[in-house]
């Protein structure tokens, strides 16, 4: 495919050049502290399909974050350059992407995640070559799956997910993944930034059940969305 971005990207390219911490989260990122974490954003496109993300799913038996789907991504190794590095290290590592079909747009704002303490660059790229991809270590990643943005924003695959703590977030179906947390977090976000958000039955809440959820993303409340989300 060409490394010529679509027409439809544009829009959100243009609305993160004024993107702040406060446009995903309701949580202040530190000023010092935290280990520094990057997440790949990776948008690509099917024909016959549209506009896609690329997203993996936790082996069901981690320690952390079992089950749940996740961007590709995790902390910084002390040889990484920079946080597109990081992000681009551990896609490969995670489902074999090659760095070389993938052309980094830009760098989100840090986002913290306090339940674990990472403080997270979402790296937002464009994968102008797609190619096959699957788990490379099936003991962290039981799957990987390319979610189509029309399938993302499809009222009927929208939700908000209640923690047995009490948090409240955004979610989405597709694909047969819940998805939920912080990568449910930065989607919502980019949707309705790049324009493709469509209106959604807000009032449909789902609860995850008590029984293996991950840790609460924070000290969450039963009425208020809160962003951040651990690093899934």
């Amino acid at each position: 495919m060409s490394r010529t971005l679509p027409a439809w990207i544009e829009p959100l390219l243009g609305r993160l050049g004024t993107a702040r911490v406060e446009d995903f989260t309701r949580l202040v990122t530190p000023e010092q502290g935290g280990r520094e974490s990057a997440v790949l954003v990776l948008l690509g496109e099917e024909p016959g399909v549209g506009p896609d993300l690329l997203v993996l799913q936790r082996a069901a038996t981690l320690r952390n974050h079992a089950g749940q789907p996740a961007f590709p991504g995790g902390a910084a190794d002390p040889e990484d350059a920079d946080a597109p590095a990081t992000a681009l290290r551990e896609a490969n590592e995670e489902v074999g992407l090659d760095p070389s079909t993938v052309t980094v747009l830009a760098e989100l704002p840090k986002l913290w995640i306090p339940v674990s303490d990472f403080v997270v660059t979402p790296v937002l790229a464009w994968w102008h070559a797609p190619h096959p991809v699957h788990p490379r270590e099936p003991a962290e990643v039981a799957h990987v799956a390319r979610l189509p943005i029309a399938e993302l924003v499809d009222p009927e695959n929208r939700m908000r997910v209640r923690h047995p703590s009490g948090w409240i977030g955004p979610a989405f179906s597709a694909r047969g993944m819940l998805v939920w947390g912080f990568t449910a977090g930065v989607i919502s976000t980019l949707l309705e930034m790049g324009g493709w958000a469509r209106p959604w039955p807000r009032g449909r809440v789902v609860d995850l059940p008590p029984e293996g959820s991950a840790p609460a993303p924070s000290a969450g409340t039963d009425d208020v969305d809160e962003m951040a989300g651990p690093l899934t």
